[in-house]
Parts: structure tokens; C-alpha cells; sequence
């Protein structure tokens, strides 16, 4: 019986860890403050021709609301010639479109930058042929939060 319920203690164990290690966000520590670390991301962004929507202050959000949040902004950003095809696959997919970064510091002063997986994307909507425009979704997002959380080397 002890086998049994150890056993069954380290499957709900498996399964909780899967399911926060599948949760679809890329999140990568930052070597800058949460505002450096967007700007860097915006300079990219925009010098590569795509389009920034809007970036949000949460922190001032909070504070204006008499709140207290760690330094947090949010980047709305996207390219339709890019993201429109996983639209025109599964329509839907325009509520994770455009795309996000989340810029937060932690409480221990650590400053942290996230974006949707565009894998968890297509695979949150079904979206099964659009294999190119993934890749090069994915490759992009990766160099632009390298390029905004990474020191020159």
C-alpha cells in the first residue's frame, strides 16, 4: 500500500511539473532593468520593420489604482505579414496575436523578460500549416530577447 500511494504521490508530482513546464512561455533573466530591457527589445524590434502597438507601464497602472507592483511593462508588437497566417489557419489564434513581452522585476531585484512560445501558439489553436512562419517566428523572438536581456560580450 505505501508503494502505492508513493507511487501515485511521484505521478501527481510528474504531472503538476509538465504542466507548469508546459505553460508556453519563454522567459529569459535579464541583464538590465525592466525598462532598459523593453527599450532594448523595442530598438530591435522596430530597427527589423515591425510594428510597435503599444507598451504599457503595470507598475503605474497599480500605483494609480493604490497598489504596489514591481517595475512591469508589457510590449504589444507584431508583423501581419508574419502573424496574419496563423490567423487566416485558425482566426481564433488574433487573441495571442499580436505578440507580447512581459518585462517584470521580481522581489529579490531580478529582472525577468517572457513571450508566448509561437509553438504554444500553433499548438493552442490547432494551427498545423503554417510550419514557416513559426520558424521564423520563433528564431526571431529568440534573437530580438537575447539581443534585450543579454550584455554585449
Amino acid at each position: 500500500m505505501k508503494r502505492l500511494q508513493t507511487g501515485l504521490a511521484l505521478l501527481l508530482l510528474c504531472i503538476t511539473v509538465i504542466g507548469y513546464a508546459d505553460d508556453g512561455l519563454v522567459v529569459k533573466p535579464s541583464n538590465y532593468s525592466v525598462t532598459e530591457t523593453l527599450d532594448r527589445f523595442e530598438t530591435i524590434i522596430k530597427k527589423k520593420g515591425i510594428t510597435v502597438f503599444t507598451r504599457i507601464n503595470h507598475a503605474q497602472g497599480a500605483k494609480n489604482a493604490g497598489l504596489t507592483l514591481e517595475p512591469t511593462e508589457l510590449l504589444i508588437f507584431g508583423n501581419p505579414k508574419i502573424g496574419n497566417p496563423l490567423m487566416v489557419s485558425q482566426p481564433k489564434s488574433g487573441i495571442d496575436l499580436p505578440l507580447k513581452a512581459i518585462a517584470w522585476q521580481d522581489k529579490e531585484g531580478k529582472v525577468w523578460l517572457a513571450y508566448n512560445s509561437p509553438d504554444y501558439i500553433a499548438k493552442r489553436h490547432s494551427i498545423n500549416d503554417t510550419p514557416a512562419a513559426i520558424k521564423k517566428m520563433t528564431g526571431a523572438l529568440n534573437k530580438f530577447s537575447d539581443f534585450a536581456t543579454k550584455a554585449a560580450q
